[in-house]
């Protein structure tokens, strides 16, 4: 391995890196179920947002503390339907999720960068997702899971986790999520991050990173 390589692993996270867009999956799923976005997105600021109450329902989802089926009940009975009537809860979230599909431009990534020795791994919040296990197996050396682990990003424990199971100093490890308050918290204990955009970006960001060619 090159001394002047600047990181020993890359971490990711999966809805949204790894995947095709989260937005393009919720804007199929608001038109689908015909959920008012408008409301969905303020949902999503008192859940999700800076201003976010600690131990909302996603928090909870997050770290394995609330069942999918009590979640989907609280979010459904938060939505809006454009034609006033109720959201079906039984589901809303497999619906929600629907239209995300593994990105393979994402995916040759992560590919070719463990062809250049270097270790990869997942670092990501679960909705109560069926994530690919087979596959991410194959892709990754470290898989750390929010629902799986009772912690959950941006707080600092399961990054802290991370370093753990990848038995390395922060300054060795990128992270790469789609989310900033993601991205920050691994740059305040000593990561490199990354803010995914689209697949071209992320992969010329590492590849300056590294210094080389990807």
């Amino acid at each position: 391995m090159p001394q002047t390589r600047a990181v020993d692993a890359v971490v990711f996270d999966y809805g949204g890196v790894l995947t095709t867009p989260l937005s393009s999956a919720t804007g199929s799923w608001l038109r689908a179920d015909g959920i008012d976005p408008d409301g969905f997105a303020a949902l999503m600021r008192s859940w999700l947002g800076r201003e976010a109450e600690p131990g909302n329902p996603i928090h909870l989802l997050e770290t394995g503390d609330l069942e999918v089926p009590e979640f989907e009940r609280r979010f459904a009975a938060r939505l809006v339907a454009t034609d006033g009537r109720p959201v079906p809860a039984e589901g809303v979230l497999g619906r929600l999720f629907a239209a995300m599909a593994p990105s393979d431009d994402m995916l040759t990534l992560v590919r070719d960068l463990r062809k250049l020795d270097l270790r990869t791994g997942l670092l990501s919040n679960s909705w109560g997702n069926d994530y690919p296990h087979d596959l991410l197996a194959q892709l990754c050396d470290v898989v750390v899971i929010s629902g799986e682990v009772g912690l959950r990003k941006p707080d600092e424990p399961i990054y802290r986790l991370l370093l753990e199971r990848l038995d390395l100093p922060a300054e060795r490890v990128v992270f790469v999520d789609d989310f900033t308050a993601n991205v920050r918290t691994a740059q305040r204990l000593g990561m490199h991050g990354i803010k995914h955009v689209d697949p071209a970006s992320t992969r010329a960001a590492l590849a300056e990173l590294l210094g080389e060619s990807l």
